[in-house]
């Protein structure tokens, strides 16, 4: 979809804000009087008012060129849908028998959820506000001026629970409306954004909160597209079905906040598209999560508080790494125990005198991702309304306002993001003199976790975490970059049936790509371009070591500002027999590494066949 087409739709709907308005009008009227006894804040009085007339029949621009018309108007109003919803599932108590109904006093006494808590506009409707004075100790919400000014009314206090709700003749109501909004609109009657300027500073709230929450009077004030955890969104929403989680209900954010810092740096700042102020460049700002994620508790505390549903999008915490493979490196003495890094693990009381080997000492970090999407299309060379357009195609349509809210600029995709850990003493990653030592590893759950032997992932992972203690202790820091990217971002699916088709057609290192590529339709879907916004948010400015043999991460992290004194391949004695066919494909395609590759030798590296496994 090109800018001009999405100009028209903009205009389109421009030419319909005066029926909209009249339309609003005569529904305010008719509601008044219900939303003056239930306390509805008045930016849903709007929206729920606000769709095009249902004489309108929607517009629909195509990638393709064109207006599609076909599409019948809804019966209620275009935007939503009066779809039937059943009551969540109860959740019985310690005192309830099999086929008695849930007793409202266990679901308080044992802070279970509560099996029908609302959702949408009109359950809102049905609910009084909550006492401003919560007591759990949570921050007191602002009253008056930050009241009016975020619209925020009825919304119950971090991680409270309620009763069961009621209809009038005491049948327990749906867990949500009938009435669903499927989306949202600029200018609409009631949608007001709470403004965000990404790469603003110098600070977070001069910057803007993320606000994606659909919970109560939130609804017209987000500013997100998505969801709050990624893909485990759909697992809380199961929950959610399931009756053991409010719909509306917000975590207790007390003591969650990080137990060390790491300060804004100049990657924090400016939008990543290379256009505007001085110093904004394209490739070395952060533009794929919310630098100032891991603050949001601190910086937004008293309007949590309130009801306005920011949350944090990193946590970062301390924690002690134990691996075998680095046990017996201890062993050997490839590095002391320190006491500072590198600690002694306490003995087993089941296995007395046994040695139990070390732990390292981290700092960690996880991150979940945050699209800025002017900021993501131009880092990958394309069109911000050709990026939206295939984000809504090829989510199933999941996120219908890519399309319908331009005006918003930000996406939580439902992605798995990273984890970072840090060996030795964070503060000292923005000093450009500190030997850094840094592996950026994606995700492989069959070698990193259960030691398959088909790849070097394991192997190459456990010597990048080697190679940052040892720079750790002599006094620089160790960081290696986890990112959630199963089979080179293709899923796990689709790499098991690449090993088939590998395996039974020989297993060469001629053919290791091509194999990928007639499976997945492209050889590598990881997109390391935005792989280096990270270490930008660490502040990294000098990689003194880099533990990769990967091309394109190297290609990401120098074009992203950042420079790297050497490189590092997997040392020949921890590849793995089978493990070679990925090496050498990859050295032939351009991966560093001392080793030369001719087409005669890649031919001749060949993996196990099916029939020397044993099944």
């Amino acid at each position: 979809m090109s800018t001009p087409e999405l100009e028209q739709i903009l205009r389109l709907l421009q030419n319909l804000s005066k029926s909209h308005e009249e339309l609003a009008s005569k529904v305010d009227a008719l509601t008044a009087r219900s939303t003056t006894s239930n306390g509805l804040a008045a930016p849903f009085s709007t929206l729920t008012a606000s769709r095009p007339s249902t004489s309108v029949t929607p517009n629909r621009s195509l990638a393709g060129g064109g207006i599609d018309t076909s599409a019948p108007p809804s019966p209620i109003l275009t935007g939503t849908d009066n779809i039937p919803c059943g009551p969540a599932a109860s959740v019985p108590g310690p005192n309830s028998t099999p086929g008695s109904p849930t007793n409202p006093a266990d679901s308080l006494s044992h802070g279970l959820p509560s099996p029908r808590t609302g959702g949408g506009v009109d359950a809102f409707r049905k609910r009084a506000s909550f006492s401003t004075s919560p007591s759990t100790g949570f921050a007191t919400p602002r009253s008056g001026a930050a009241n009016a000014a975020y619209g925020i009314k009825g919304m119950p206090p971090p991680g409270a629970t309620t009763p069961p709700r009621k209809d009038s003749e005491g049948k327990k109501e749906g867990l949500y409306p009938s009435r669903v909004v499927l989306t949202t609109y600029p200018n609409q009657a009631g949608v007001n954004p709470i403004p965000i300027n990404w790469g603003g500073g110098p600070n977070g709230q001069d910057r803007g909160p993320v606000i994606c929450s659909r919970i109560k009077s939130n609804l017209p004030l987000r500013n997100a597209i998505g969801a709050h955890a990624g893909s485990y969104s759909i697992f809380r929403a199961l929950s959610i079905a399931m009756g053991e989680l409010r719909p509306d209900w917000r975590p207790d954010l007390r003591n969650t906040q990080p137990p060390f810092q790491l300060p804004p740096m100049p990657g924090w700042f400016g939008d990543g598209t290379g256009k505007g102020e001085e110093g904004n460049q394209k490739n070395w700002k952060i533009v794929s999560f919310d630098p100032f994620g891991a603050m949001s508790q601190e910086i937004w505390e008293k309007e949590y508080a309130q009801g306005l549903d920011v949350r944090p999008t990193i946590a970062q915490t301390k924690a002690h790494i134990k691996i075998e493979e680095l046990d017996d490196l201890a062993r050997k003495g490839d590095f002391p125990v320190d006491g500072e890094v590198v600690i002694k693990s306490s003995e087993l009381a089941a296995f007395p005198g046994v040695d139990q080997g070390v732990e390292i000492n981290t700092y960690k970090a996880a991150i979940d991702p945050v699209w800025f999407l002017p900021g993501i299309a131009e880092r990958m060379g394309i069109e911000e309304s050709t990026l939206r357009r295939t984000l809504f195609e090829d989510t199933g349509g999941m996120y219908p306002e890519l399309l319908t809210r331009p005006d918003i600029k930000i996406f939580l995709p439902p992605v798995g993001g990273m984890t970072v850990y840090i060996m030795g003493d964070p503060a000292k990653l923005q000093d450009p003199n500190t030997e850094i030592t840094c592996r950026p590893h994606d995700s492989c759950a069959g070698s990193d976790v259960f030691g398959s032997d088909i790849c070097t992932c394991r192997p190459y992972l456990i010597f990048g975490l080697a190679e940052a203690i040892k720079c750790a202790q002599r006094g620089g820091v160790g960081v290696v970059v986890y990112f959630q990217k199963e089979g080179r971002a293709l899923g796990e699916v689709i790499k098991y049936m690449v090993y088939n088709r590998r395996k039974r057609g020989g297993d060469t290192a001629a053919e290791y790509f091509n194999n990928t590529e007639r499976v997945a339709g492209v050889k590598d879907a990881r997109h390391q371009e935005l792989m280096p916004d990270v270490l930008h948010w660490l502040g990294i400015k000098h990689i003194t070591n880099l533990i990769s043999m990967s091309n394109m991460k190297y290609d990401a992290i120098i074009n992203s500002g950042i420079t790297v004194k050497n490189r590092y391949e997997i040392p020949e004695h921890l590849i793995p027999k089978d493990g070679s066919v990925e090496i050498d494909a990859k050295i032939q395609a351009g991966y560093f590494s001392t080793k030369k590759m001719t087409g005669e030798a890649l031919m001749a590296t060949k993996g196990r066949d099916w029939e020397d496994l044993v099944h």
